[in-house]
């Protein structure tokens, strides 16, 4: 085995393949941009090399600085992880070159699956169906428009070196074509650095089922199965599990077999993803083969007992597969949810902050029969950047059965708490628990089918949010006070009873809350209810109460005025409006339209003085190499533009200054 690998990657993968490296008896050496000096995949190797500044084009995707950085520690091969470099085969020829053993494929199958186009063509002359679609090299816009206006609407717009759901487009209608295709080629460039297209037909309702494969250089392949990751958005994975729902062994033996026969067209070797997108009659189409280990490789290991981060050190090694074909059986069922820092109600947009507080539910072993899983990449106190993708954690269960295993994952996710960025954890319950995925009725667009289960509106906190937060509120004056008897806490009045007035805040609305004091605890008055609060406890970061009788714990995380209530599988975001710190404050100027997020300027869409419609694009923003455009909140004109295209902007940095058209 080796003796010394350098993983070039970085967030989860990279911890992953440390772990991994040594309990086989390796060391290793992670490399680092400098916003990551202090990362925890940096903490988790032997050694560490600096290759650059923050943005992945200056340090991550630096081949020559990677393969210098093994040559000066000693490393004998190189783990590249998934994204970055991983299905890069120039990187994979330079690390041969340089005598160091890339842990992935030959170059020469990851240029023959690299090429979306080039693939579909290979699988085409392999007889595996395909969608219908154009895969060649003419890029002129006339011409793929006219190839899309032959297909028929909907068509999908795919990066051809692309991946991770990026440089992805649905067009509708032929008069929508060119825009949608300028949007793509640009994402494709920054992401990929190459703008070619592919067009397919898009095909309504359909899964995306992908199989696991895995070959090493003795001839032997093997398929350890298929995985359902039909729950998208904006063309990304949110949910994946294994075995797929529904799944029939005719059409699984069908499936893996397909797999096994393109990996075995292009002479393949290592861990590979073969994807298909598949009818809700049973026909499948060849999508794409990813020349590398999948993000949800995770959900493949718990039903198959393996390591496939293991397989690809041995494999690569030189060493034959572990187990044969048919030693691999399907045990039991498992789900994978992404864990990121991002916006569901804001259009899934990355959420930018540091980590100030994070508790994960217990991770328990795969033997106990009661999996959780966590592969992180971040710990409390690191910080989201804008310039990488923002996962937190993935978050794995195992159960005997599906029924199990969402069972798990709800409570798993009930129990996962994180504080100073925005999270999908709230989303994820919701759709773990939704009808339609709970009844595997599954395609790419349940997201969008569902948006009343899975984005329902803002509810009022809960009088049991409301009575931990008072009591953190408390809490805190409890421990601030000083032995000044002015200073007291306790409320006490010679000839009466203190009574507070506290004004409670959410995406909801406002809540009044009026707090009586009393001699053995409190009273909480809210809509005409009159609640006894007593035995306030604190103990580590649990917070216990008894309201009206009833025991009621949690957590509760303040930052200022914010204070965020963990409590029975919910997070409670309450503003408290300090009426002294607020005194005298004036409500904020409107007319200014701002950065969701720190990205750059890509696009200017209308100029300063155009009048324009409610909801008309008026600029287009770059961030985490994925667009998002801002609209017009209203009819009216654009007063000023703030920025130019290439101008990088900070999160909450104003735009433009718009001037709302009166009411006629």
């Amino acid at each position: 085995m080796f003796k010394k690998i350098l993983i070039a990657n970085r967030g989860e993968i990279a911890c992953r393949v440390a772990a991994t490296a040594r309990r086989l008896g390796m060391q290793t050496v992670a490399v680092h941009s400098d916003v990551d000096a202090s990362s925890r995949h940096v903490a988790m190797c032997d050694e560490a090399v600096a290759i650059g500044p923050a943005p992945a084009k200056e340090s991550y995707l630096q081949a020559a600085r990677i393969i210098e950085a093994a040559l000066a520690t000693g490393a004998q091969a190189i783990h590249p992880g998934y994204g970055f470099l991983s299905e890069n085969a120039d990187f994979a020829d330079a690390c041969a070159q340089a005598g160091l053993v890339f842990i992935g494929p030959p170059a020469s199958a990851i240029r023959a699956m690299g090429s979306k186009s080039a693939a579909k063509t290979l699988m085409e002359k392999a007889g595996v169906p395909l969608v219908p679609g154009y895969h060649g090299d003419n890029q002129e816009p006339e011409f793929l428009q006219q190839q899309a206006d032959m297909i028929g609407y909907p068509v999908l717009l795919k990066a051809s070196a692309g991946g991770g759901g990026k440089g992805m487009r649905i067009v509708e209608a032929s008069a929508d074509f060119k825009d949608a295709l300028a949007s793509c080629q640009r994402e494709a460039i920054s992401s990929f650095g190459d703008d070619r297209v592919l067009v397919e037909k898009y095909l309504s309702r359909p899964r995306h089922i992908e199989i696991q494969v895995f070959a090493d250089s003795h001839g032997q392949c093997v398929y350890l199965f298929e995985r359902d990751c039909s729950v998208q958005r904006r063309h990304q994975k949110v949910l994946e599990e294994a075995p797929a729902p529904g799944m029939t062994d005719e059409r699984r033996r069908a499936m893996g077999e397909a797999a096994v026969a393109a990996a075995q067209a292009v002479a393949y070797v290592g861990a590979g993803t073969v994807e298909f997108i598949a009818n809700q009659d049973g026909s499948f189409y060849f999508m794409e083969m990813n020349t590398r280990l999948q993000v949800e490789h995770p959900v493949t290991e718990m039903i198959t007992g393996t390591d496939l981060v293991e397989w690809q050190l041995r494999v690569a090694f030189g060493e034959a597969l572990p187990l044969k074909q048919e030693q691999l059986d399907i045990n039991g069922h498992a789900i994978e949810a992404r864990i990121y820092a991002e916006n569901p109600e804001k259009g899934f947009l990355p959420s930018i902050g540091t980590l100030k507080h994070m508790h994960m539910p217990q991770a328990v072993h795969f033997e106990t029969g009661s999996a959780v899983r966590i592969d992180a990449g971040v710990r409390e106190g690191d910080a989201i950047s804008p310039y990488y993708d923002p996962m937190i954690a993935k978050l794995i269960v195992w159960g005997k059965d599906r029924e199990q295993a969402l069972s798990r994952m709800a409570q798993a996710l009930a129990e996962y708490q994180v504080v100073g960025v925005a999270t999908n954890i709230a989303f994820l319950g919701r759709l773990i628990s939704s009808t339609a995925f709970s009844t595997a009725d599954l395609d790419t667009g349940l997201i969008e089918r569902n948006p009343a289960a899975l984005f329902p509106p803002a509810e009022l906190p809960s009088a049991e949010a409301l009575a931990l937060a008072t009591a953190s509120l408390l809490q805190s004056e409890r421990a601030a006070a000083t032995n000044d008897p002015w200073a007291q806490t306790s409320g006490w009045r010679m000839n009466g009873q203190l009574e507070r007035t506290l004004s409670f805040s959410n995406d909801a609305g406002s809540v009044t809350v009026q707090l009586a004091y009393q001699p053995d605890g409190w009273q909480l008055r809210l809509d005409g209810q009159s609640l006894p609060l007593k035995d306030i406890r604190q103990q580590a970061a649990t917070l216990t109460l008894r309201l009206n009788g009833k025991a009621v714990p949690g957590s509760v995380v303040r930052e200022q005025e914010l204070f965020h209530v963990f409590h029975g599988g919910r997070h409670w975001q309450l503003h408290w409006r300090d009426p002294i710190a607020h005194a005298g404050e004036a409500e904020a100027e409107g007319g200014r339209l701002t950065a969701p997020m720190p990205g750059k300027i890509v696009a200017l869409l209308v100029a300063a003085g155009a009048e324009v419609e409610q909801g008309a694009p008026l600029l287009i923003m770059e961030a985490m190499k994925m667009e998002h455009t801002i609209n017009a909140p209203a009819k009216g004109t654009v007063a000023e533009l703030l920025y130019a295209v290439g101008d990088q902007v900070a999160e909450g940095a104003q735009l433009l200054s718009f001037q709302i058209a009166e009411a006629a």
